[in-house]
């Protein structure tokens, strides 16, 4: 069971590598167009500025996910590395804790403002909703709430390897 789920999780933090990072090379590729469109076409297109800070909020949420997975999320231990050492496990889980409220908050109160603003629309992307520009929040909230779960229940998982490679071609050559 615990392999499983482990797995399942290592397909959702590869997923939202994946997902973050083409975020941001979109972003990247969008940028310039406007720049371009705007000062080089002198018509300056009003979708590529709009589109790409969505991609950047889907770029924060589902990379702050991933990047909590990875131990490599932005942590400040200045009081912590200077209090004793039998007080740290009860620090870490303190702080666990404390991160599950908040991604809690997130999924709760982001799919709450999704649901109200669904049938609001964007004024610079018409056909957009203005609730689907704000999934990332709960979508962010609710995967670094598993991952959060995940360390709490099997510990720290950042060493692991994402996917191992020789079971996914023995499960090939099952098939």
């Amino acid at each position: 069971m615990k392999n499983t789920l482990l797995r399942i999780n290592d397909v959702i933090y590869l997923a939202c590598i994946w997902l973050a990072g083409l975020a941001v090379v979109t972003m990247a590729l969008i940028i310039p167009w406007g720049i371009f469109a705007r000062y080089i076409l002198g018509s300056g297109a009003g979708w590529p500025e709009p589109v790409a800070i969505l991609l950047m909020v889907v770029f924060t949420f589902i990379g702050a996910a991933a990047s909590y997975r990875a131990g490599a999320h932005m942590a400040v231990t200045t009081l912590t590395d200077r209090m004793p050492d039998n007080w740290q496990p009860i620090i870490t889980l303190f702080v666990q804790v404390l991160m599950a409220v908040i991604c809690l908050f997130m999924t709760i109160w982001g799919t709450k403002l999704c649901i109200a603003t669904w049938n609001q629309f964007m004024s610079t992307l018409p056909t957009l909703r203005v609730g689907v520009s704000y999934a990332p929040i709960p979508i962010g909230g609710a995967i670094t709430l598993i991952f959060i779960l995940e360390r709490l229940f099997f510990g720290d998982q950042s060493h692991r390897r994402a996917v191992n490679f020789e079971l996914l071609e023995d499960s090939k050559e099952a098939v």
